[in-house]
């Protein structure tokens, strides 16, 4: 937890930017995996924390007309007490965070029924749209209709921009994540299971005192974007994709993919489609700086690709009309990078469209283009990361080759040869500075040649 001063100042900021009417954050609270004492792992909203900076169960906040914090929690109970320990008051955690009032639960319903007017942020989980549909007398199915669009740009303008106590922070999920990641390539050798690694990569979160900032993708299918699954052997040949990422006792999110050859080496194919996705990230990287828009260094990075691919005779024709038409997108279908910090998507529960864009840039429905959750013009204090990949599907096969789509762009014929190829992706982290970036946390080995020395290491 960062010092009160921290907390009061973000509220006062707050307050500022938002007009007239109340402003309601909500806490979350346990959710029951499978009867209800069983509950998932718990994890405070972000928002809230941001504010509010505590990382406890059924809490909720309100900042007034006057800019005055209200904090509405009950203390634990002796029947509580006798399984979790004890806890801090209301009043204690209230002292922590420079809030001075605090109200028992049961009377925030009168409280919130004496307000014209309620700011709050679109529900994400089931149960907080069920609290607002209460408390504010709103229709279940109508709440997300009522959010404030006005707090939700007000959040966003403050979260966006990392303070250097937050940049501590995040680099040190960064530099957990490289340990993960390290741990991976090490261990990651023929006749294991990928659940094996996953396990070694989820031992690093939790020995630095933190845990997960989202679900380990561990995979030798590296071509599904995002797959769970960790029931396959790994092979000698196999290349083993990471993406995976730590979150830190106060929530700050580090994340990082590597792509890596099971056994001690890559194969010229493998190193030859690696180099292509390394040079559009260093691309990218070194487009990097205030004032760019991230959609044009994500077409940048696609053109890389593009230029790329045509020199093994995937791809073929001008490069620029490739890229206009769509046709990377059978190589490349997500986007580049997102924002990050208390959020591994950072604010993403917020709408992509009022975090990642503007009034003035909307975001794409476009094939590959809909899948960016980050276009606008970056500033100074940014935190984001830079992942392209290259992902063979044979499924998009099939279906564009059917019907010959950008048949002018793509050379099928070669790329019926690559269909168990899989996917390679690289990403890393970084913040915006005054005039470039700076890759967070401690580097880790990105080049087929480092990936090697550290697999023999």
């Amino acid at each position: 937890m960062f010092q009160p001063d921290t907390y009061t100042t973000r509220r006062k900021e707050l307050r500022q930017k938002v007009s007239d009417g109340i402003i309601l954050l909500i806490g979350n609270e346990d959710s029951s995996m499978n009867y209800k004492d069983n509950h998932y792992h718990f994890r405070q909203d972000s928002s809230f924390l941001y504010f509010f900076g505590l990382d406890l169960q059924n809490l909720v906040a309100v900042i007034d007309e006057n800019g005055q914090a209200i904090l509405f929690g009950d203390d634990f109970t002796i029947d509580q007490i006798i399984w979790t320990g004890k806890q801090p008051s209301m009043h204690e955690c209230g002292s922590k965070v420079g809030v001075q009032n605090t109200k028992p639960l049961r009377e925030l319903t009168h409280y919130l029924s004496s307000k014209k007017k309620v700011h709050f942020l679109p529900p994400y989980r089931p149960e907080q749209a069920i609290k607002l549909a209460e408390w504010l007398s709103i229709p279940l199915n109508k709440v997300s209709e009522h959010k404030s669009v006005e707090l939700i740009r007000a959040i966003v303008s403050l979260r966006e921009i990392k303070t250097d106590e937050e940049i501590i922070e995040i680099e040190k999920a960064v530099n957990t994540t490289v340990k993960m990641h390290t741990a991976a390539i090490k261990y990651g050798k023929p006749g294991i299971k990928e659940s094996e690694v996953v396990a070694k990569v989820h031992a690093e979160a939790i020995a630095d005192g933190g845990n997960l900032s989202f679900p380990i993708i561990g995979t030798i299918n590296g071509n599904t974007l995002h797959t769970y699954y960790h029931g396959n052997t790994i092979q000698d040949g196999d290349l083993f994709l990471c993406d995976s990422g730590a979150e830190t006792s106060m929530r700050y999110a580090g994340d990082m993919t590597r792509t890596f050859p099971v056994g001690p080496k890559y194969t010229s194919r493998q190193k030859e489609i690696y180099d292509i996705v390394l040079n559009a990230h260093l691309t990218a990287i070194e487009a990097l700086k205030p004032g760019v828009l991230f959609k044009d260094i994500h077409l940048l990075a696609c053109k890389t690709l593009v230029d790329g691919l045509k020199q093994i005779n995937l791809m073929q024709g001008d490069t620029e009309e490739a890229v206009a038409n769509g046709a990377h997108t059978m190589f490349f279908q997500c986007g580049l990078g997102h924002m990050m910090g208390l959020d591994v998507h950072d604010m993403e529960n917020l709408g992509e469209q009022y975090v990642g864009y503007t009034n003035d840039l909307t975001k794409s429905t476009e094939f590959g283009l809909k899948s960016l959750r980050l276009g606008k013009a970056l500033k100074k204090g940014f935190v984001l990361t830079v992942e392209p990949g290259i992902y063979i599907i044979p499924d998009l096969i099939d279906l564009w080759s059917k019907t010959k789509k950008n048949e002018e762009f793509i050379n099928y014929g070669n790329l019926q040869k690559y269909r168990d190829f899989g996917g390679i992706r690289i990403e890393d982290d970084f913040l915006i500075t005054e005039k470039g970036y700076k890759l967070l946390g401690k580097p880790l080995a990105r080049t087929t040649e480092e990936i090697e020395d550290l697999k023999r290491s």
